[in-house]
């Protein structure tokens, strides 16, 4: 059915990319048809296994194979290269580090775009340079196919339980036949505009989420050393205006919370080296746009600070443990 769809859609695109456009829902219809996934990380693996929860048959690869073996066992085709996965699907997920990652994934030799059929739908949840976005959207229209972007907010946790949040930017009129897609992941699909904007979103979050981690973290301490309670004084601001996500659902101090990183001596979660990439990001919008983001600037050099301290594969909640050491260390100077 779906190679139907395909060529029905190639054959009237040709004549009009209105109605093109209108062959969305045909492809929603189509809905058990495969989906390629691209990035099994700590991400992209769980959201891979919602799509085969749902019914999806899953088409996947990723650059270390290791990361494949799990997803094999649940019953999803491994294939060695994204342009195996673009040769087999016309609906694509990729969950991947980095902009360069993403550049490979999608226009290397054996990218995405090498095999890429006409009318597929490439979802990017990558959290990337906008501007990418939109070089890969550009790219992926030569080729006949269309590009969003679709980074996501909630973590590891959101992504294993298909509540993360999606943030897409693309042709509003391809919106449902991704959001067909993105609900098996996530419980909210925000259309934010056009290509890139997801992105917008996305850097815009995590430069609020981390300088909101930097401040939970300072306060925290800052009470262990008044005498406090870490648990109490957790449960106080909880109940308080200073009440945030890095209080209430992912606190830093071990034994405040269970099932969160700083619980697991920081493993797993969202590691502090990406979270310092994507706030690298955002310093680099907020120098095209003219934007001050003095806390933001901040936060970053916080955060490259901790990669190059070995805190770089620890969740980023680890600040904590980082101003302990560093509370640690001058109080030995001294």
């Amino acid at each position: 059915m779906a190679a139907v769809l395909r060529g029905s859609r190639f054959l009237v695109g040709r004549c009009s990319k209105h109605v093109d456009f209108a062959f969305v829902s045909a492809r929603s219809m189509a809905s058990k048809t495969p989906v390629g996934f691209v990035g099994l990380g700590n991400m992209g693996n769980p959201m891979a296994k919602n799509l085969l929860n749902h019914g999806y048959p899953v088409i996947a690869t990723d650059v270390f194979p290791e990361s494949c073996k799990e997803l094999q066992e649940l019953g999803a085709q491994i294939v060695d290269n994204p342009a195996e996965v673009a040769d087999k699907a016309d609906r694509i997920i990729t969950m991947l580090p980095s902009s360069p990652n993403v550049i490979d994934v999608y226009t290397g030799p054996n990218g995405i775009l090498k095999k890429v059929k006409k009318g597929s739908l490439l979802i990017d949840s990558s959290t990337i340079d906008p501007s990418v976005s939109k070089e890969m959207a550009a790219a992926a229209e030569k080729m006949g196919a269309v590009f969003m972007d679709a980074p996501v907010s909630g973590g590891v946790g959101a992504a294993s339980s298909g509540k993360l949040t999606f943030m897409v930017g693309g042709a509003e009129e391809e919106f449902t036949a991704a959001k067909e897609l993105l609900t098996c992941m996530g419980a909210n699909v925000v259309y934010c505009g056009q290509v890139g904007t997801g992105q917008a979103a996305k850097i815009c979050n995590n430069m609020l989420l981390a300088i909101g981690m930097i401040g939970t973290s300072e306060t925290m301490n800052l009470g262990i050393r008044l005498g406090l309670d870490p648990k109490l004084l957790a449960k106080i601001l909880n109940m308080s205006s200073g009440r945030c996500w890095s209080s209430d659902t992912y606190n830093p101090v071990p034994g405040v919370m269970e099932g969160v990183p700083s619980g697991n001596n920081y493993q797993g979660g969202f590691g502090t080296q990406l979270m310092a990439k994507d706030l690298g990001l955002a310093q680099n919008t907020a120098t095209n746009t003219k934007t001050p983001v003095p806390l933001g600037s901040l936060a970053h050099q916080m955060y490259r600070m901790m990669c190059a301290r070995g805190y770089a594969n620890k969740d980023f909640s680890s600040v904590f443990q980082f101003l302990r050491e560093e509370e640690e260390e001058e109080g030995q100077g001294q």
